[in-house]
């Protein structure tokens, strides 16, 4: 593919710190209008942005690298399919006030002097607010997010899991870290996944469903965390029934018809309030 005419103009023009700049507000640009519309084509983008194919798949070959977009056939896309989840960045933009809500009711469940597995999922992420309330506790987590957000808490023993980097999770996962995993016991762990389908938890990824099996195994009392989307999903990988959760935690606007399912297999159904994400948002 080469480059076009009005490029290399372009480029002969432009100070090389001023196109930089300008690579740095386009690339901005271009993640925000993915995230906003899920999935685009890459000559939408070529039309939007006034770029060549060449720099739009440039441009977007850096945001795949770092974990943001997904690229494949012509189209380019931040929303999670069956066979991809989403990034981190784009997963935290979505369904934030059921997510606090969530995160609210599931510190009934935290009592000081325990040892809490965090899972990296953008949900659990929101209990970290919740947390100097409840210390001393010993939190581990392969979540490099949640590494930054618990590090400064006082009383707060910090385990932190490595393993191979993964950049659209921004978390560790893989052999060695499930390897750490096997080695410790915990309390309770508390994680979230992409989907539930005939009321079995999925995900997209194979080494994110061994990392968190990995978790699971080496906890006491499990937790589910589910916002009502991860009804409306399919992925690919199954991890779990719903029905060996302690306790699975969903909010207001999940279907009554799923609650009374899941209720009627006797899972420990706990509606978060809405009310509570509304107090959490005034504490901050």
């Amino acid at each position: 593919m080469k480059e076009t005419q009005p490029d290399r103009l372009a480029a002969r023009s432009i100070p090389s710190d001023s196109r930089h700049a300008r690579q740095i507000a386009r690339r901005q640009l271009i993640t925000e209008a993915v995230m906003a519309e899920g999935v685009l084509r890459i000559e939408d983008l070529t039309d939007r942005f006034g770029i060549s194919l060449m720099t739009a798949h440039r441009d977007l070959d850096e945001l795949v690298a770092r974990g943001l977009l997904r690229k494949t056939r012509g189209i380019v896309s931040a929303a999670p399919t069956s066979l991809i989840e989403s990034s981190d960045v784009y997963r935290f933009s979505r369904q934030s006030e059921e997510k606090r809500a969530i995160a609210a009711a599931a510190m009934q469940f935290v009592e000081p002097g325990q040892a809490i597995f965090f899972d990296d999922s953008t949900t659990v992420l929101q209990m970290a607010r919740h947390l100097p309330a409840k210390v001393p506790l010993t939190a581990i987590t392969n979540s490099l997010t949640l590494m930054n957000e618990l590090n400064q808490i006082r009383d707060l023993t910090l385990l932190g899991l490595g393993g191979q980097f993964y950049n659209w999770c921004n978390a560790f996962m893989g052999r060695m870290t499930t390897h750490e995993i096997s080695r410790l016991r915990a309390d309770t762990l508390f994680l979230s996944m992409s989907a539930i389908t005939d009321d079995i938890v999925f995900h997209q990824s194979p080494e994110m469903v061994e990392t968190k099996r990995a978790m699971f195994d080496s906890s006491a009392r499990r937790i589910l965390l589910a916002d009502h989307s991860k009804f409306n999903r399919r992925a690919l990988h199954g991890f779990a029934a719903l029905t060996e959760f302690d306790a699975v935690i969903v909010d207001e606007a999940t279907a009554p018809d799923h609650i009374a399912r899941m209720r009627g297999k006797g899972v420990n159904v706990i509606i978060a309030p809405a009310a509570r994400a509304e107090a959490g948002a005034e504490e901050d």
